[in-house]
């Protein structure tokens, strides 16, 4: 059976007696249409595996089977779904289906080799999921996955953004992230009170090691936890001026000026490893400027 063979998704729901689940964050993708869209700006797989969180009643997983990718893996935490998801096996062995809270999965134990990541997250672990991703051991091959509007841009803010924060830091250090498409609340049931977007994620060929990933981690958390005071004050318990000076920044400059290349300095300077030869503008032109 392919899944053109298989009922609609709401008559799969009916049949089923399933209702999304407000304390998961459940807001389901019925229509094909989108999630086949979804995963075209996903790929091309090339036969690598997916990995799909929270898959649901299974819109995006039929379009992910429809696709070119490899083996393709559902964790799920609702018990609830695990019968219909089964009903998607087409008995080649490309369908795994794992009860599991992702937020405490080994992905490395779930395929083998790279793996994309390819999901419509439910919102209330949407950024912990994220963080999880960017920050842990296992790195993926590339990440597709939904948001909250809101969440979506904070994710691919820019320096002066009023959503650039600690996650756009971080998220931009480790990754390449692009926001590829809205979706209004009225594509999911039941609609959420909010949009949604979908980011497009590749790892840096560059990203930060693990001890400046931490380093950047409290740098952010510093600079950003005190946001409208200046970086003298704000990094204070990092260094403060002293730690500006030592990253080619102006001390006087606060979190939400500062640029991608700005704050890996910081970190360097916290983690104790060299900075480059030929620090990038951003930060420093601002600083020389200031001076000159």
């Amino acid at each position: 059976m392919t899944p053109n063979d298989l009922p609609s998704l709401r008559e799969t729901l009916d049949a089923h007696g399933l209702l999304a689940k407000k304390s998961f964050g459940q807001h389901f993708l019925l229509d094909l249409n989108v999630t086949r869209k979804i995963v075209r700006l996903a790929g091309p797989f090339e036969g690598r595996a997916v990995i799909e969180v929270g898959p649901g009643p299974g819109g995006l997983t039929r379009a992910l089977l429809e696709s070119d990718a490899g083996t393709v893996v559902l964790v799920e935490k609702d018990p609830r779904f695990l019968p219909l998801l089964g009903e998607l096996d087409d008995g080649s062995g490309r369908l795994t289906v794992v009860e599991a809270d992702a937020l405490g999965v080994r992905e490395a134990e779930l395929v083998e080799g790279p793996a994309h990541i390819v999901s419509n997250l439910p919102y209330n672990v949407g950024t912990p999921l994220l963080i999880k991703w960017l920050t842990g051991p296992w790195t993926p091959h590339a990440l597709t996955l939904m948001f909250q509007k809101e969440v979506a841009e904070r994710i691919t803010a820019a320096p002066g953004d009023e959503a650039y924060g600690r996650l756009a830091v971080i998220s931009q250090a480790v990754c390449e992230a692009k926001l590829v498409m809205h979706l209004p609340a009225a594509a999911f049931t039941p609609p959420p009170k909010v949009a949604s977007a979908v980011v497009h994620l590749v790892p840096r060929a560059d990203r930060p090691d693990q001890d400046l990933l931490k380093a950047l981690e409290r740098v952010t958390a510093a600079a950003f936890g005190q946001r409208r005071k200046m970086l003298r004050s704000s990094l204070k318990p990092l260094g403060g001026a002293a730690l500006c000076e030592a990253a080619g920044l102006s001390p006087e400059d606060r979190a939400e000026v500062i640029d991608l290349a700005g704050f890996l300095r910081l970190a360097r300077a916290v983690a104790g490893q060299p900075q480059p030869a030929a620090p990038g503008d951003g930060g420093a032109t601002m600083m020389r400027r200031k001076r000159g």
